[in-house]
């Protein structure tokens, strides 16, 4: 059977008739599994093999990334800078955080972080395990150590059955930082109407937007690659700022103004935009690029002036939106929710039906 999401999550539950198999019935069954959909061409969602992707888990992570008693005054969750309607971005420039405190970067989107090689803005994190406690400890943000983070959960009316449930254990800072990464490796694009396009449907984009389409491939592509739209890589865009970007990380000034490839998947629902939403449109975006950036040191000799025509720049805008997945309804499911917002936007009708990769474990990470 499947659970809806923004690429659907398929339940894999092993088991056998005890009667004509043979199969030891004192057994426990078999835990269900979560196999995460996407869209053709991105490959294996890559798992942990030491901490597969349960239904248990992942709805634990869902539940947790929806609750603000995880912020200091509890106000704030991991929900309220990722929306699910606006393909879990803020639409804000920077995010707020407890007492009204703000950041200094922009929010990012999530659809597709399970594939990222590295996190944030300027790969501060290599793994999702790890990333999700670094709002939790910012001041800007959640404000709340860990460890308290955990005394809370564990002295829930529910939370410890739950974390029992997923991972034989109560609560831990190792196992709640477990269950936010599982959930979050499940927020996966839909097919659009440039995997169709991509895959033979000529008919799938309108004019405007396949001439976009050919504009993008000759100026952008060497970026927004494959189908994730992204390298993986940090440049340096050409945005003025005082951000030190990747050298922040690194400590090589040659990195300084370096930011990580963004995904261009729904990238019309993730407005403002660049590290510090200094964009609040699209048009904007391809207006910089057209003018060949600031001129900022060590800018990427990628970003150079294109001379477009205006309706060139607009073609290259009406294609940017086929990247969009449509939400439909979000619902209510599953472990109950301590608020009644929405934790979950649903796939659009008539997106699916593309057949997608099953999730496999990634041996190369490390046991958490």
């Amino acid at each position: 059977m499947r659970r809806a999401g923004l690429g659907a999550r398929v339940l894999a539950v092993g088991g056998c008739l005890v009667a004509a198999a043979g199969c030891d019935s004192a057994l426990p069954p078999p835990e269900p599994t979560v196999t995460v959909e996407a869209p053709d061409g991105f490959g294996p969602m890559p798992v942990p093999t030491a901490t597969p992707l349960t239904v248990a888990r992942v709805d634990l992570g869902e539940r947790l990334f929806f609750d603000p008693m995880l912020s200091r005054d509890r106000s704030v969750s991991c929900a309220s800078c990722h929306l699910p309607e606006l393909a879990f971005s803020d639409g804000r420039p920077v995010s707020t955080g407890v007492d009204g405190r703000t950041g200094f970067r922009n929010a990012p989107g999530l659809l597709n972080v399970g594939y990222e090689r590295a996190l944030f803005h300027d790969g501060g994190a290599l793994f999702l395990e790890t990333q999700a406690l670094v709002p939790l400890e910012d001041p800007n943000e959640m404000d709340l150590a860990p460890e308290d983070a955990v005394a809370r959960l564990a002295a829930h009316a529910e939370y410890p059955a739950l974390f029992r449930a997923a991972f034989g254990e109560g609560p831990t800072v190792q196992t709640m930082a477990r269950a936010l990464a599982a959930f979050q490796r499940t927020l996966v694009s839909a097919p659009v109407a440039w995997d169709r396009y991509r895959a033979g449907d000529a008919d799938a984009l309108a004019p405007t937007a396949r001439a976009g389409e050919a504009l993008f491939q000759t100026h952008c592509a060497s970026c927004h690659a494959g189908p994730r739209l992204t390298s993986g890589a940090f440049e340096n865009n050409g945005a003025a700022t005082d951000d030190s970007g990747r050298a922040r990380i690194t400590g090589d000034p040659a990195d300084t103004g370096r930011f990580r490839v963004a995904s261009l998947r729904a990238v019309a629902r993730t407005a403002p935009y660049f590290h510090d939403g200094r964009f609040a449109t699209l048009a904007e975006v391809v207006a910089h690029y057209d003018r060949g950036g600031d001129g900022t040191p060590g800018q990427s000799p990628a970003v150079r002036p294109l001379h477009l025509t205006q309706p060139e720049r607009e073609a290259l805008v009406a294609f940017l939106a086929t990247f969009t997945d449509t939400a439909a309804s979000p619902h209510r499911g599953g472990v109950p929710r301590p608020t009644a917002a929405p934790h979950r936007t649903l796939r659009a009708a008539g997106d699916g039906g593309v057949p997608r990769p099953t999730a496999a474990p990634l041996p190369g990470l490390p046991a958490r």
